[in-house]
């Protein structure tokens, strides 16, 4: 399974909102499991929430951590509230928006929504609405000035390469 759960950074404001797109595919594995045909009905591949949850962190977490140029190792500390309102099925695209609400030496808080386009009318060749999927608020730490004496490695292991790769294929430099 791999680990980056956006697929582009469509808008990245300093210190105030990211907004990341996620097209979800057929092709994705996990689909497949979520939910098998059973007996009595056909498969319905849904994109977990878990998965769109770690979508929004990947997001709320490049904006912590670009407000302050990468310096600092950021993790999430705690999921404040995760709402839902509907699925989100293969064929749709997620676009996470992710805004800070605070950020200072010990961590951030963030919040966010998640909305969908649903792209199964392309024949018509408009631009579809983007409809709610849900609302979050995370918080994340700087774990090098709240988790002092435990050993952690110099590199940042947070943003790695991949992370960087995806913020050069969107068009931002850093």
């Amino acid at each position: 399974m791999r680990w980056m759960w956006i697929d582009r950074i469509a808008e990245l404001d300093k210190g105030r909102r990211c907004v990341a797109v996620k097209n979800v595919s057929l092709a994705e594995e996990h689909l497949h499991d979520h939910f098998p045909a059973a007996q009595e009905r056909r498969a319905l591949p849904v994109h977990p929430a878990t998965l769109i949850i770690e979508g929004f962190a990947q997001t709320a977490g490049i904006l912590v951590g670009h407000a302050r140029d990468f310096k600092e190792k950021v993790i999430l500390a705690k999921i404040g509230k995760a709402t839902f309102s509907r699925d989100v099925t293969a064929g749709q695209t997620l676009f996470f928006t992710a805004e800070l609400e605070r950020i200072d030496d010990t961590g951030a808080s963030t919040h966010g929504t998640i909305e969908v386009i649903d792209q199964t009318d392309v024949v018509s060749n408009t631009a579809a609405p983007r409809q709610p999927v849900g609302e979050i608020t995370m918080m994340f730490s700087h774990i090098d000035r709240n988790m002092q004496g435990l050993d952690f490695p110099d590199r940042n292991f947070v943003f790695t390469d991949q992370f960087f790769d995806l913020l050069h294929n969107s068009g931002i430099e850093i």
